[in-house]
């Protein structure tokens, strides 16, 4: 019987739902992997198949079946390595090694050969995916749980190895949810432009902190005290939640983006980038 378990992949600066099936038969030994998968992720099967049986499990080649995983949507092109935990997690599970709820969880990591899960790319898109698409749980790196947790309404669970992941979802070894430190995001107390509006005079310097603001660049306020520096710096801070983390995934998109083009040289990619630049 088939497994199906959800994970995602990057599309630009967005994550996309990607359901992962894994189903097995009778036969000669094979190890199949369809659905537009790049070289990264046909690799995955001997960094799956050494992970697996380094964790105390049997891998795909002890046995003599042929298993077939599917990467849905199928003409959605997939890349990189995100995809080992899910595809090892569905091997498991479809061999009857382990059982537990497929559903409700979205799952992305990198495995190593000795089944430690390794920091993946994207992950903060694809915790935005999860929330949006009403997954109750996100299973990542335990490197990448800073950055899942921002995003609140979903319980971010950060694993170092694949044991760990297998002990959470068979409930013998729960992981807890990492809350994430409010404290560490810029306030969001009032709208930035409300606040402006409320400040009279200092026009110039407005000007020069919405500029310095939109450019990511550096400022220096001098002046005597009580002329409205910290005022403003306050309020230029003041960016919401919600437009933070927006502008977080969109700077890992844009990394992203940046490597391929470092990588190739297609007028594409470069056209891409400067899209996002």
């Amino acid at each position: 019987m088939s497994v199906r378990i959800f994970s995602a992949a990057l599309s630009g600066i967005d994550a996309k739902l990607i359901e992962v099936e894994v189903d097995s038969s009778s036969g000669i030994h094979s190890f199949n992997i369809v659905g537009l998968a790049d070289k990264a992720v046909q690799e995955s099967k001997e960094r799956i198949g050494s992970a697996i049986k380094n964790s105390g499990f049997q891998p795909p080649k002890s046995k003599t079946r042929k298993v077939t995983v599917s990467l849905a949507p199928a003409d959605l092109k997939k890349e990189g390595p995100a995809y080992d935990l899910p595809i090892a997690l569905g091997y498991l599970c479809e061999t009857e090694q382990i059982k537990f709820d497929t559903t409700k969880r979205l799952l992305a990591g990198e495995l190593s050969l000795d089944g430690r899960i390794k920091p993946t790319a994207g992950i903060l898109a694809m915790a935005l995916l999860a929330k949006k698409s009403g997954f109750k749980e996100l299973i990542v790196p335990f490197y990448n749980v800073g950055e899942a947790s921002i995003v609140s309404g979903i319980n971010v669970i950060g694993a170092e190895t694949l044991s760990q992941v297998i002990g959470h979802l068979d409930r013998t070894s729960v992981i807890s949810p990492t809350i994430h430190d409010k404290s560490r995001l810029p306030v969001d107390d009032n709208n930035l432009g409300d606040a402006f509006v409320a400040i009279k005079g200092q026009e110039y310097a407005k000007r020069a902190l919405v500029v310095a603001a939109a450019g990511a660049h550096n400022v220096f306020m001098s002046g005597p005290p009580g002329s409205g520096k910290t005022t403003l710096a306050r309020i230029i801070s003041l960016v919401t939640k919600r437009n933070f983390v927006e502008l977080s995934a969109v700077s890992a998109g844009v990394a992203d983006l940046r490597r391929v083009v470092e990588q190739g040289d297609g007028r594409a990619h470069r056209k891409s980038m400067a899209c996002v630049a």
